[in-house]
């Protein structure tokens, strides 16, 4: 039996050792998800097609210039008969061209242009504050997928251990009975629970692997790719609920983009608005154009000059569009104040009930780091007096269960705490990519 548990174990080992082929920190797998995650390269385009608006919207308070150029020529039989002359005079095949160069510019200014230049670059601004909120989700999916992994990891240090001792269990459980100091039925209850912990061994493989697949997910790599995680999991034991809540009014990114939506719409009015406003309109032309003629008076004419013009208007009546457009723009804006205020409250809300889980978790961490350690005496003690005949395999089997089960809830408060945590950065505008506390985005 020790022969099979060494083999089943050195197979376990070859296929974990696989993983530590290569080595992945924490800080190394955000940078990675935001190298390669496919959400932020969409998001940064994203941005990318705000700030091309903004820029080529400074075009409406430009000049336009057009140049153009036409030529012309004809061939016909012209028949002409002047008034001092008696005979008409014919001409075959007679000639003529044309040439046209223009040079036009026009300049018109109206202040909703101004206005409009404005609100693009408060969109520039959301999606600038779009792509951040993408990086935040992103770092925060990548913590909890990454720590998930940790966790999964260390439990199946705890079930390998597990493992172990049943073996002990069972190696002890058969020479007594080979030597008729229990009874089969002791040897068969060992051997049942060896194999219990074995599948639960195996099953955790399953888990791990599926926890490696969705990191790497987020990372955007092969999933048959693998690392050994090499940081563990550490709490930040100092979070206070009032600073919190200051930081997410001034860097939650969705509460920002709601206060640059309402001032958009608020300059969505204005430039509505501004159509009531006169408007002037500045054009210059120069011309030059050549004509040549083998009939007629005039071989050839010729002209070249220049011509300015202004002109000034304003919108008297447009069938109420206007008041309309006016009236909706209102609406928009009262509506977007109201979504802002609606926000506001909802983030309020969030931040309480992450920072209620935090604080629950944290009181639950404490707790099970002290029951693990009167478990983890408890079965050491169980598995002396087990080995001296003192104690049935039933209380030590027991004790057994509940350590494995005290361990198991120790990494599940440890993950569900740091979780908590995250999402708690997450709200407050302060998701950190290092475990020192460094902020991604500033």
């Amino acid at each position: 039996m020790r022969k099979q548990c060494l083999v089943v174990l050195s197979m376990v080992a070859a296929v974990f050792s696989a993983y530590g082929q290569d080595e992945l920190s924490f800080e190394q797998a955000i940078m990675m998800g935001l190298e390669n995650n496919y959400d932020v390269k969409i998001a940064l385009k994203d941005n990318e097609l705000t700030e091309i608006d903004k820029k080529l919207g400074v075009g409406a308070l430009l000049p336009s210039l057009d140049a153009t150029y036409g030529r012309t020529t004809s061939t016909e039989d012209v028949e002409q008969q002047f008034v001092n002359e008696s005979v008409p005079k014919n001409i075959d095949g007679a000639k003529s061209s044309g040439e046209n160069f223009n040079i036009n510019a026009i300049y018109g200014f109206r202040y909703e242009a101004v206005v409009a230049l404005k609100r693009l670059g408060k969109l520039n601004e959301i999606g600038e504050l779009q792509a951040k909120v993408v990086i935040e989700n992103t770092v925060a999916a990548i913590s909890e997928a990454y720590y998930r992994l940790a966790a999964e990891l260390k439990r199946h240090e705890v079930l390998q251990e597990t493992l172990e001792l049943s073996q002990q269990r069972l190696d002890i459980a058969k020479s007594q009975y080979e030597l008729g100091g229990s009874s089969k039925t002791e040897f068969l209850a060992a051997q049942v629970d060896y194999n219990t912990d074995m599948s639960l061994l195996v099953s955790q493989e399953q888990i791990i692997r599926t926890a490696r697949i969705n990191l790497n997910e987020l990372m955007a790599l092969d999933e048959e790719k693998e690392f050994e995680v090499t940081d563990s999991i550490k709490i930040n034991q100092d979070l206070k609920l009032g600073p919190l809540v200051d930081q997410a009014m001034d860097q939650n990114k969705m509460l920002l983009i709601n206060r640059r939506q309402e001032n958009v719409a608020y300059l969505q009015l204005k430039e509505i608005q501004a159509q009531r406003l006169p408007y002037l309109s500045l054009d210059g032309n120069y011309r030059q154009s050549v004509s040549n003629s083998d009939a007629g008076f005039l071989i050839q004419n010729k002209r070249e000059g220049y011509s300015f013009g202004a002109t000034i208007g304003i919108n008297l009546f447009s069938g109420f569009t206007l008041n309309r457009q006016i009236q909706r723009a209102r609406v928009q804006q009262e509506s977007q104040a109201y979504l802002l205020d609606q926000y506001e409250v909802q983030l309020k809300s969030d931040i309480y009930r992450a920072f209620n889980i935090y604080e629950n978790s944290k009181r639950r961490l404490h707790i099970e780091r002290q029951n693990y350690q009167v478990v983890e005496e408890n079965t050491a003690i169980a598995f002396d007096r087990f080995k001296t005949g003192l104690t049935s395999y039933l209380e030590f089997r027991d004790a057994q269960v509940n350590r494995l089960n005290a361990e198991s809830r120790l990494i599940d408060a440890v993950f569900s705490t740091k979780v908590a945590e995250v999402e708690l950065m997450r709200l407050a505008g302060k998701i950190y990519y290092k475990s020192n506390g460094e902020d991604i985005l500033n």
